[in-house]
């Protein structure tokens, strides 16, 4: 199997070029299916692209077009690939497959079909023509080595290409996500080396690698000082593509159709509900009105709902890109006065909205990334399966407990108690200090005498952007069940 070395001008997307250079590279008979999903600006084009080029393979990048113009399109892009006088005939979708799968009959061949969505709407038959294709036993199908890409944007779509009853369930040997960068490599691509900066940049844009080439133009802040500064000229400035990006992220999934009642559901996130009920009572609708819209938004990946690990039933839902919780609790609500290159003012009178609604909750989301992903699993008393927030109701005092940090580690072989590793305190714009070791320390009790998790050992997390006082800093360096986690800490390498 020939090795295929990631192209230089790919940041970061290590595992995914070797899960594609190993799908690419198979030597063995009979074609096969991949399948590489994400939303739009990822760089899944990027990849794709110089995966073919690398391999001598065949890219194609489907457009919005009848059905009889893709045919001719493909047919013209496989007479140049294969150095034909002329485009190849395909007078239909059967035999284009069919002229696909052919370029494999010499070597292993990738062949990509990007943008494969645009493909189906026009014909809808399209995956049970593949399907058909890939049959095995099939001469066509066993007498090549084409390696076939389906790639997607339209996540409702492509999440059920291959589910349930779908024609290609079954069919694929790679089913691959591009998702954004963590929050790490996010820093590194905007060449970032203030943690502070660093958080603030990224609960703005996220890890999306696109809004820093194409969309901003390379136009990072260069410091700490330039932070307010690039947002009035990068993000709120209405000649920036950037600006009407977070609108445009729903109106590209076909799926979304009504865009008044999506936005209303996000803003509601956004603001802080984020129960099924708080979005209800948000909007003016029903709580049992809600299962699509909260549904379509989840399978377009712009929603994701988490459980609640402390309370089983119970879950809450998260705005997954950063851009649309910035446009709905700042841009939207002052969107004529952006439009008429208010910027400026808007971010001046905006202050308080950003730090709760979007600062506060992104740190929140990078700590617990951090304690899944990055955190060393001494630090927390094992590796840690899976994290989340938390609300812990006392029956004894009858008070209910916010947790921003729960940490659960591997369950059980048996039926005993789940490891419970840590629960935390985060906070952006304040300063720890002992009340709030305290009052974690006193959750924990509550904690070790309920079923289902072993809370003897458990950490506690204290994470601050502002840093801890002197006093609650002498108490962690003599307790090793204590552990404190400043931005620093988090972008540590």
């Amino acid at each position: 199997m020939r090795e295929l070395a990631k192209p230089a001008g790919i940041f970061d997307r290590d595992v995914e070029w070797a899960e594609l250079a190993r799908f690419a590279a198979d030597e063995r008979p009979g074609a096969t299916l991949g399948v590489v999903s994400g939303r739009r600006r990822q760089g899944k084009t990027l990849l794709l692209y110089e995966l073919a080029r690398s391999s001598g393979g065949f890219y194609f990048g489907a457009t919005e077009a009848t059905s009889t113009e893709s045919l001719r399109r493909l047919g013209e892009a496989l007479g140049t690939f294969v150095g034909a006088p002329g485009p190849v005939q395909l007078p239909d979708w059967a035999a284009a497959v069919d002229a696909l799968l052919a370029l494999g009959r010499d070597r292993p061949v990738t062949v990509v079909i990007d943008e494969f969505p645009y493909l189906v709407r026009a014909a809808r038959d399209l995956p049970s023509i593949i399907q058909h294709a890939l049959t095995p036993g099939r001469p066509e199908r066993n007498d090549s080595r084409a390696r076939l890409l389906l790639c997607g944007s339209a996540l409702s779509f492509m999440g059920g290409l291959l589910a349930g009853s779908a024609p290609l369930r079954g069919r694929a040997g790679l089913e691959l996500p591009v998702q954004p960068l963590d929050y790490r490599a996010a820093a590194a691509f905007w060449g970032l080396d203030d943690p502070l900066l660093a958080v603030r940049v990224f609960a703005i844009v996220g890890g999306t690698p696109a809004y820093r080439r194409e969309y901003v133009q390379d136009d990072a802040p260069s410091g700490p000082a330039d932070f307010d500064p690039w947002v009035v000229r990068a993000v709120l400035n209405p000649a920036r593509p950037l600006f009407r990006e977070a609108r445009y992220l729903l109106a590209e999934d076909p799926d979304l159709r009504d865009a008044a009642l999506y936005h209303s559901v996000l803003a509601a996130v956004a603001e802080g509900n984020a129960s099924r009920g708080g979005i209800a009572g948000y909007i003016g609708r029903k709580a049992t009105d809600l299962q699509h819209p909260l549904t379509v938004l989840e399978d377009a990946g712009l929603l994701v709902r988490e459980p609640d690990l402390l309370r089983t039933g119970r879950s809450n839902y998260r705005i997954t890109e950063p851009l649309i919780s910035f446009y709905q609790a700042v841009m939207r609500p002052a969107w004529t006065a952006l439009e008429q290159r208010g910027g400026l003012e808007v971010w001046r009178r905006s202050q308080r909205r950003y730090a709760s609604a979007v600062l506060g909750p992104r740190f929140e989301e990078i700590v617990r990334q951090w304690a899944v992903r990055f955190a060393d699993p001494e630090v927390l008393g094992g590796p840690v399966a899976e994290v989340g927030a938390a609300t812990l109701t006392d029956s004894a005092s009858r008070t209910s407990h916010e947790l921003d940090l729960v940490a659960l580690g591997e369950p059980p072989m048996g039926d005993g108690p789940r490891p419970l590793l840590a629960i935390g305190e985060v906070k952006w714009g304040r300063r720890l200090g002992l009340p709030d070791l305290e009052r974690l320390t006193r959750l924990r009790d509550v904690l070790r005498g309920r079923p289902g998790v072993d809370a003897d050992d458990a950490r506690l997390l204290l994470a601050s952007a502002e840093g801890f006082t002197e006093e609650l800093v002498q108490v962690d360096s003599g307790r090793p069940d204590v552990v404190l986690v400043d931005p620093g800490v988090l972008y540590e390498r």
